[in-house]
């Protein structure tokens, strides 16, 4: 398999994320208890993503007062567990369908917590967020990598998907990202190709067992960029 092509699909477009974020903030209006689905769930993917920040604060940049950026944060959920834990600081999330953005912002309105969402392609040259001690993403690399975009100067889309992040990242600074597209050993050397990011953690996952071999139904690594 070449990790660096996967097949295009409409999961990778953004009139997908705009319908399904259109029936996703129409479920919320109609129930405010409904604030949609959570990728990676059944994994509790974004409750071990923040758990790996509350153990490693006091290292790299990651600290309670933590400028963090979301990168495709849907409707909000991982931000929103983060300022449940305690992190305080910038809390920003962006995302190219800017129906995902109205759900966040509107579920936001009925959180007790300083979250900032906007609608952006992080590609675009025009896109400029400032800098971040933390960069998360929970299945966004997944989404892009079946976009069949093509971009310039870039061998694959996740290496150009992480020169992005390394870009925004202060040094020091720590992506953490979740993945079911690509195996550890995969995302590790396809964000390392693109970047000058480099692997400094990693999330354990219930491992299954099939024709010798063990693995695990998705994978969260850890990045951090240099000083």
């Amino acid at each position: 398999m070449d990790t660096t092509q996967l097949n295009q699909s409409k999961l990778g477009t953004r009139e997908y994320w705009d319908e399904f974020y259109a029936v996703e903030q129409r479920n919320f209006e109609a129930d405010a208890q409904d604030t949609g689905e959570c990728w990676f769930d059944e994994d509790r993917a974004a409750e071990r993503m923040v758990e790996f920040l509350e153990e490693h604060v006091g290292e790299w940049r990651i600290a309670p007062d933590a400028a963090v950026l979301d990168v495709g944060c849907g409707n909000g959920h991982l931000l929103f567990a983060l300022a449940d834990a305690g992190f305080h600081g910038r809390l920003e999330g962006v995302d190219y369908s800017e129906r995902s953005v109205q759900l966040a912002r509107a579920i936001g309105a009925t959180h007790d917590a300083d979250v900032g969402f906007h609608a952006a392609d992080v590609f675009s040259a025009a896109w400029q967020p400032g800098v971040f001690d933390v960069v998360l993403d929970k299945g966004t690399l997944d989404a892009i990598a079946l976009s069949g975009m093509q971009p310039a100067g870039a061998a694959s889309v996740p290496a150009a998907y992480a020169a992005v992040v390394e870009r925004v990242l202060a040094p020091g600074g720590v992506l953490l990202i979740t993945s079911c597209n690509f195996t550890e050993d995969e995302l590790v050397r396809l964000v390392e190709a693109g970047s000058g990011l480099r692997k400094c953690g990693r999330i354990a996952y219930p491992e299954f067992g099939f024709g010798g071999k063990k693995g695990s139904t998705i994978c969260s690594v850890a990045f951090t960029k240099a000083m």
